[in-house]
């Protein structure tokens, strides 16, 4: 009496089967932005970690506020910079015409170093 996992087409059913799972199990992660492994790429059981990770990471974190803080510092400028620009009242082209035009008066006798 032939047993009933021995037939191909039994074989072929569960491959497809598992198949199948696979690529549902993968989409639903990649729906969700999970990684593929969930494990990490090294499969169960513990992290391989050198033994310089981890000042590495903690000299990538110091350096990652670093640029944070600068680039906040870089933001805050540019919009000082902005509100200058856009300012209805700023025509620097008109102010140094003014200056220029500006006669000297014969009383001031100031100087500027």
């Amino acid at each position: 009496m032939p047993t009933p996992w021995a037939n191909p087409e039994f074989i072929l059913g569960v491959i497809a089967i598992l198949t199948f799972g696979g690529i549902l199990r993968s989409w639903v992660r990649a729906k969700h932005g999970l990684p593929d492994h969930p494990h990490g790429p090294q499969g169960r059981g513990r992290r391989h970690q050198a033994a310089g990770d981890g000042e590495e990471v903690a000299r990538l974190k110091a350096e990652n506020a670093s640029l944070t803080d600068r680039l906040e510092s870089s933001e805050d400028r540019l919009a000082v910079l902005e509100r200058i620009v856009t300012d209805k009242s700023y025509n620097l082209a008109s102010e140094i015409e003014a200056l220029r035009d500006r006669e000297p008066k014969l009383g001031d006798r100031s100087k500027t170093i």
